[in-house]
């Protein structure tokens, strides 16, 4: 492997993961952030008030995103794969 396809596949590693983990990530921050503003708002500061909501979401949009995160790791794979049978 040449420096350049060795860059090359890190890149891509790279992308493949903040696909999965964008987008959760983003909503889950998204919910924080609501969550924190309304806590400002009405003045009630518990800790643990973030969390419940937070794990909802994320795991609603886990079973939701869950078809395109496992293609994108199905297609990843079989990228890789090819790369290690013609390398």
């Amino acid at each position: 492997m040449t420096a350049p396809e060795a860059i090359d596949l890190a890149h891509e590693t790279v992308v493949v993961a903040l696909k999965l983990g964008g987008p959760v990530m983003l909503l889950a921050l998204a919910v924080g952030l609501a969550i924190s503003f309304l806590q400002a708002l009405t003045q009630i500061q518990e800790m643990t008030l973030t969390f419940v909501p937070k794990m909802l979401v994320i795991l609603v949009s886990l079973l939701v995103l869950l078809p395109f995160m496992i293609s994108t790791l199905t297609d990843f794979t079989q990228s890789l794969v090819g790369r290690i049978i013609s390398g």
